[in-house]
């Protein structure tokens, strides 16, 4: 793939080792604190519920994402490294708080013609309020926050909106739909910002804990006017390293919709899942 960045590049450097000194953090606690997964649940049981967003489980996402032609030549690239780790909080009325950070880092070559840029962007969190109902019904509401880094490609703008997610699970299927919409929270934004995001999703998993998706990952926005619509589809399995569950996955999409300068024609997706359960 092209758009990869110069390993020299100094910044680029910084934010993984960062990131990976995070994450050997985080793998040293968890493996402290929670025990073997592997004689607590089933790994086809545990593969299922990882299709589910809001199930329960501790996971450490790291998603590599590359998207081309992009730009107003159309010649532009664009990789991004998203670490989204998500943490549910048990409550005693038996709901969830469930939480998820994108902490993205791109880099991008000629999406303004002859120029790059690369370095952290915005960081989206958001938390959802969680319940099951005894249909077997899973949703849940709240926040969501867009917190601007003031990078090269960062919007510069706070935003904040709601979330709600519903799914169900029938057997090896779960299905469902995740949304949200951000407003621009500054009296003088640097990117007016009224955007609306459609996550519908369908996966399939096996007894054997392979898991087979498909999704869109939508977005509306009314400042523009415009739809972007990638369909993506991807295969992923679930193993045990050393006792421990590891999720591994890899995709690819198609853009049936894009607006002037977005990218267009197919995209592709590699992530590795840490996953921890109390």
């Amino acid at each position: 793939m092209t758009g990869l960045p110069d390993p020299k590049n100094a910044s680029l450097k910084a934010y993984l080792m960062s990131m990976c000194l995070l994450l050997h953090r985080c793998l040293l606690a968890a493996c402290t604190l929670f025990p073997v997964a592997a004689a607590a649940q089933d790994t086809a049981d545990l593969a299922q519920d990882l299709a589910n967003p809001l199930a329960a489980i501790i996971s450490v996402p790291l998603q590599l994402n590359y998207d081309q032609n992009i730009g107003v030549a159309g010649q532009g690239s664009r990789t991004t490294l998203n670490l989204q780790p998500v943490i549910p909080f048990a409550l005693d009325n038996g709901a969830n708080i469930v939480t998820r950070t994108i902490i993205p880092y791109v880099w991008q070559e000629d999406v303004i013609p002859g120029t790059s840029q690369s370095g952290i962007g915005d960081v989206l969190f958001s938390a959802w309020y969680s319940r099951t109902t005894e249909t077997d019904l899973t949703w849940g509401i709240g926040p969501v926050v867009r917190i601007p880094t003031g990078s090269d490609v960062s919007t510069d703008t706070w935003a904040a909106g709601i979330t709600g997610i519903a799914l169900q699970q029938t057997g090896p299927w779960t299905y469902g739909a995740l949304a949200n919409h951000l407003w621009d929270v500054e009296s003088n934004p640097t990117t007016p910002t009224s955007a609306t995001f459609l996550q519908p999703f369908v996966a399939y998993s096996t007894e054997d804990a392979w898991t087979f998706s498909l999704q869109s990952e939508s977005t509306y926005d009314w400042k523009a006017d415009a739809w972007s619509v990638p369909i993506n589809a991807s295969v992923s399995k679930l193993a045990l390293i050393a006792g421990r569950p590891v999720n591994f996955q890899a995709g690819a999409g198609y853009w049936l919709e894009s607006p002037a300068g977005g990218p267009k024609g197919w995209r592709f997706r590699l992530q590795v899942q840490f996953v921890f359960q109390r």
